[in-house]
């Protein structure tokens, strides 16, 4: 016998049991049917960007400001 007792030993198979089982459920869940997966998806905007700003001036451009003052 392990030096765990039986009861921990057990309660170490069961922790394990549901560490394995869960990611394996839930792609199963997710790969059966796509449909689970776009409204999953689709309740989530992930990347979402800025409007576009004013561009600062070019090197030129600052060039030409610094020799006008």
């Amino acid at each position: 016998m392990s030096s765990l007792g039986t009861s921990k030993g057990i309660l170490e198979i069961a922790k394990f049991g549901i560490y394995v089982s869960v990611p394996i459920v839930l792609m199963y869940y997710f790969a059966n049917n796509t449909k689970n997966m776009h409204k999953f998806m689709g309740n989530r905007s992930y990347v979402v960007y800025p409007p576009e700003a004013l561009r600062p001036p070019s090197p030129e451009e600052m060039r030409e400001m610094g020799l006008e003052r």
